[in-house]
């Protein structure tokens, strides 16, 4: 089974779910394997919940690199994982995990998902989701306070100190190895070519070397 992987990129609230939604009812029996990068925080449960609440989760180093390339790797060679699974509110992982079944189609979403080389090279489409700033922080303002426990002033204050200058210095530079970005978040036009050329995929048209894109 040929592993087609999908890389969705972007700022925090810039659109990524949505287009990672729209690409798994686009399926149809190919139901994607979709990686979440924002479960795999690293386990700092031995820290107190004040030092917990300094920690710059905007920042790559906060993430579990490891076991992240691992479980894709392990997806793209068609061997099940368990995903974690995060309590947002109190910055701790859980001890529940979520079976991961290997899929033609495997969608890697995070502010980060272009970021590690190892990883882009096998991706068949790097997406970079393009928005503009104010949007995105009303998304996440709206987001945090009311799916992750978090006060107004918490979310402002975090993404000042740590959101906007971890995207600036890390995430937009990621834009320059993306395939497709798709600019004023997930519009209708950029979606239909995405789609489309995932379908084509499938019906193994235009595979040229063992990939669909050249690399960077």
């Amino acid at each position: 089974m040929e592993t087609f992987i999908i890389g969705v990129a972007g700022g925090s609230g810039s659109g990524k779910s949505t287009v990672t939604e729209h690409i798994i009812n686009a399926s149809g029996d190919d139901k994607p394997a979709v990686i979440m990068q924002d479960y795999y925080y690293k386990d700092i449960s031995h820290l107190s919940l004040e030092e917990r609440n300094k920690v710059n989760f905007d920042h790559p180093d906060a993430f579990d690199w490891d076991l992240l390339k691992q479980h894709i790797n392990d997806l793209y060679n068609g061997v099940p994982i368990e995903m974690p699974t995060y309590d947002f509110a109190f910055h701790t992982r859980k001890p529940d995990t979520i079976t991961v079944m290997p899929s033609r189609i495997v969608i890697f979403e995070g502010i980060f998902a272009l970021m590690d080389q190892s990883l882009r090279h096998l991706m068949a489409l790097k997406i970079y989701v393009d928005t503009a700033p104010d949007i995105r922080f009303i998304r996440r303002l709206q987001r945090d306070i009311s799916e992750r426990g978090r006060t107004a002033e918490s979310v402002i204050k975090q993404y000042s100190e740590y959101v906007r200058p971890m995207h600036n210095q890390f995430v937009e530079p990621t834009k320059r190895y993306s395939h497709i970005i798709i600019p004023h978040g997930a519009n209708k036009a950029a979606l239909e070519m995405i789609v489309a050329r995932i379908r084509a995929v499938l019906n193994h048209e235009q595979l040229i070397d063992g990939n669909y894109f050249t690399e960077e």
